[in-house]
Parts: structure tokens; sequence; C-alpha cells
């Protein structure tokens, strides 16, 4: 019978209560006696029991080799424990960080690079060691970009990077984060990042980027290989074939390698839709503009397997308005973006002209991108800059602004219109572009749009509006 008392005191549930009490009651004693301050510092027990009541079930979804390497999550608990919330929010957001690290690494670095990072910064990244120069946005979006975190994953964790900006340890603040907050962003990043099994397309695309860089790939293995390409959503296509670009043009990419994307480029390039084909050309003229002699030859040669070189563009002065759209977004993206931003608006603005003249390749990138930045980063205005973007945004002609319109259909966009100083400027942005709107079926989207009741980052989702959506893709080529 003694027995049977000491085993259901041993299985008998914590009490959080009494040890999280103790612990804090312990940490005012010692501030107290030094003469720093006690208040205001703690998050209150109740909001950190909430916590731990399900912090269990969250991290039994960890593999246990892969909770043992999760320093991080241990230190959250700490954090969980100790009351400091924006403690464990950055702790949260570090190991998701991490565990996105190690699965670029685990799938091919290279390929992430090429399709997460554009311009003059691709040629300074080469291997798993300057993952660390790739802001946090960049590489979730990465992430999503080549498969490794769902559409949907990308959405919430810009949420969390979001909260961990503004709300967490990494910036001076008095905001308040509650305990199911906490736990709801716990295992959203255990979800959507840490437990998330790849899926198996994404490791198709892997063994066969591995494979035409090892092996050599003949007419009946390219004819296979183009039934699996017909399983490729047009994401995914783009990604591929980017991919291929950024092997094709390497300088040291052996012969072989080259011979086998010469085969198999021809069988995928139709499915390749022409922003994407733009890409391309847009990268043929930075390499022209840095005199970069052998990425210029093969890139070309590249353009030339598929009779693509009208995608390379007769002017590039196309390049100096690349390079002041990925400067702007670099800034803006960025911790201290209210500071640095407006300089990067005013090089945009003087580049493009008055009025304003952008090369067609470039149109898409160029209103997109002034979207992004107009709408802001969620938490504040960058008030210096607003009135450029004002002034650029007001001068689109008809066909950009109908792509203005259309923008909450960009993933990145959508994902924006989850915070409400961004549905604001999104508003806004639609009044900005309004008058410049001539085409029947785009004002009459514009309509649906304003009537639309859900929240705004769904817009996309509507039926009616993404009929209309599918009806217009042809006029916005």
């Amino acid at each position: 019978m003694e027995e049977e008392q000491n085993k259901m005191q041993i299985v008998k549930p914590t009490s959080y209560d009494v040890q999280l009490r103790d612990f804090e009651g312990g940490l005012v004693t010692f501030l107290e006696q030094h003469n720093l301050p006690s208040e205001g510092i703690f998050v209150g027990v109740p909001e950190r029991i909430n916590v731990f009541k399900n912090l269990e079930g969250v991290i039994d979804q960890i593999a246990p080799r892969e909770k043992e390497q999760s320093l991080y999550l241990s230190k959250f608990i700490a954090g969980v424990a100790s009351g400091l919330f924006d403690a464990a929010l950055n702790y949260l957001w570090d190991e998701t960080i991490l565990q996105i690290r190690k699965r670029v690494v685990q799938y091919d670095i290279e390929y992430f690079y090429d399709n997460a990072v554009s311009g003059e910064k691709r040629k300074r990244l080469k291997d798993e060691n300057d993952l660390t120069k790739i802001d946090d946005y960049d590489l979730i979006k990465g992430a999503k970009e080549i498969g490794l975190i769902s559409e949907l994953g990308f959405k919430h964790l810009e949420y969390i990077n979001y909260m961990r900006n503004w709300a967490s340890a990494a910036h001076p603040n008095q905001n308040e984060i509650t305990g199911l907050q906490l736990i709801s962003w716990l295992e959203t990043c255990v979800k959507e990042v840490i437990s998330l099994p790849i899926s198996n397309l994404t490791i198709r695309i892997k063994e066969l980027l591995a494979g035409i860089k090892s092996t050599t790939v003949s007419d009946k293995d390219a004819q296979e290989i183009a039934v699996f390409f017909t399983n490729l959503t047009q994401e995914q296509v783009n990604n591929l074939v980017s991919g291929f670009f950024g092997i094709y043009t390497k300088p040291d990419t052996d012969s072989q390698t080259l011979q086998n994307i010469n085969k198999l480029l021809p069988l995928i390039w139709d499915r390749v839709d022409e922003d994407t084909r733009d890409t391309f050309g847009l990268k043929y003229g930075n390499f022209v503009a840095n005199n970069y002699q052998h990425e210029k030859k093969l890139s070309r040669e590249f353009l030339q397997l598929v009779n693509s070189e009208s995608y390379i563009p007769d002017d590039l002065r196309i390049v100096e308005i690349e390079s002041a759209i990925n400067n702007l977004l670099s800034a803006h993206r960025g911790f201290n973006n209210f500071y640095n931003e407006p300089s990067f608006a005013r090089q945009l603005s003087r580049i493009v002209g008055d009025p304003p003249k952008v090369p067609k390749p470039l149109s898409k990138k160029y209103v997109l991108s002034l979207v992004e930045v107009f709408m802001t980063n969620g938490n504040g205005v960058a008030v210096s800059a607003q009135s450029i973007y004002h002034d650029l945004l007001s001068k689109l002609d008809s066909h950009q602004a109908n792509v203005a319109v259309l923008s909450f259909n960009d993933t990145g966009i959508s994902s924006k219109l989850q915070f409400s100083l961004c549905q604001r400027k999104f508003k806004e942005m639609l009044d900005l572009v309004r008058p410049s709107i001539t085409t029947p079926a785009v004002k009459d989207l514009l309509t649906h749009i304003d009537n639309f009741k859900g929240r705004p980052e769904n817009i996309k989702h509507d039926k009616t509006i993404k009929t209309t959506v599918e009806s217009l893709k042809v006029l916005l080529k």
C-alpha cells in the first residue's frame, strides 16, 4: 500500500503555481537587495502557467534527436519560467531561424541563394557560412520559394517575426505578450518549421539538382524527368529553372553539368512564366554592367538554348533601376528602415526620372516594390520617404496601375495585409492609382475590393475576385 502511495506522488502533476511564485520571489528579493527595479519586470504567474499547461503537448511533436539539439528552446522555456516573455519570444525566433538554416544546408544551399538573393549580393554568397548574411525576411521567403516551408507557414512566420521585432527583447518596448499567444507562436514554429517533413516534390527537386551535378543525364533520362516537370507548380517551375540558371552561369560548373542542363532546359522552358524569363535577361544585363565576362557568355548561351535572347534588355540602364529597387527593399526590410529608407527612395526617384520611365521587363517588380514600401513594415511610417512613394504611385501609367491593384495577389503583399497599418496604407494606395485605371474589368475589380467584408489578407481567396483575377492575367502580360 505504501509503495502504491509513493507511485501516486510521483505521477501527481507538478504545482507550477507554487514553483513559479517561489522562483519569482527569489529574483525579486535579489533585485530589491541591490536597489534594482523589481516592478513591471515579470509577466504574471497565471500567464506563465498558461504556457506550461500547454507546453508538453507542443514540444512532444518534435523528434527526440531534434529536441536534444534545441538549445534555444531550452532558453525559451527558461524565459517563460522567469516571466520574461519578451526574451522567450526572442529565443523562439532564434531557434526557428537556426532550424531553417539547417534545412537550407541539408537541401541545396546554392539553389537557395539563387532564389532568395539577387544582384551583386548573390556573388558574395558561397557556402553555409554565408547564411548569417541573409536577413531573416529573405531567409524565410527564400525557404518558402524552394518549398522548405509552406505559403501559410511563411505568412505565420512573417507575423511572428514582426512581433519579435517590435514586442520582444530585440527592441526596448512595453508591449505585453500573453501566455496563450506565446504557446501559439511556439506551436506555429514547431509545426511549420521544426517538425515539418519536407514534401516529396521538394525532395525530388533536391535529388534532381544533385543528379545533374554528379551524373550524366541521357536522352531517355531527360524524357523521364520531363514527366516529373508536369507535376510541378508554376512557382516550383520558375524556381527550378532559376536554379538551372545559377548552376549554368557559375564559373566552376563542369562541362558534363552544362550538357545535362542543355538537355533539360528545352523540356521545361514552355512552362516558365514571363516575369521569370525577364529576370534572366536582367541578370545578363547585370553581368554586362559589372564586366563579368564568363557569366555574361554563359548566361547568353543559356538563353540561346531556348531561342530567348529577346529577353536581353536593350537599355542597360535597367540594371541601375533594378539595383536601386533592391537597395530600397533591403533598407525597408532592415531594422533601421526609418533612417535608411528615404535616401534610397530618393535614389530610385532620380533614376526613373520625371515623368518616370521604367523598362517593361522591370515594370512589375518596380510597381510591387513601390506598393510594399508604401504599405510600411506594419509598425510605423518612414515619413521622409512617404511623399516620394506617393508621387511615384500617382504617376503610374494605366498598365502599372493595374498591376498595383492586383498586388494583393502577391504573397508578400498579401501577408502584409494582416497588419492594421498595412491595411490602411493599401486602401490609400488604391485611391492613389484609381485615376489611372481605364480598363472596365479592373474598375469592377476595385469595386469588389472596396466592398470586401472579410479579413484583408484573404482578399485573394474570395471566389468572385479570384475569377476576375484569372480573366485579367492575359491583360497584364
